[in-house]
């Protein structure tokens, strides 16, 4: 089982895989979301959204400012502000 993850700014599509988790810098805390997870919306603080690219493996970091995040039917959007690299 593999969860959808996109990563998406104003001006462009950053990301679209497939992995096995990623971690997001919520407003209210860090969460992580799997496969499966249920349908979920969330504002972002500045931070590192951490992307598992298979269980066991070291995440990648990757740098976002402000934006949203969504858990739907097609697995996790991150619609950030600004992408730091």
């Amino acid at each position: 089982m593999a969860l959808h993850f996109e990563l998406v700014t104003p001006a462009k599509l950053v990301r679209s895989e497939d992995v096995h988790m990623v971690v997001v810098p919520g407003s209210d805390g860090e969460f992580g979301v799997l496969e499966g997870h249920a349908p979920f919306m969330s504002t972002i603080r500045d931070g590192d959204v951490q992307v598992f690219k298979s269980e066991g493996a070291a995440p990648e970091t990757i740098a976002v400012k402000g934006g949203f995040a969504e858990v739907g039917e097609n697995g996790l959007t991150v619609l950030a502000e600004h992408v730091e690299g």
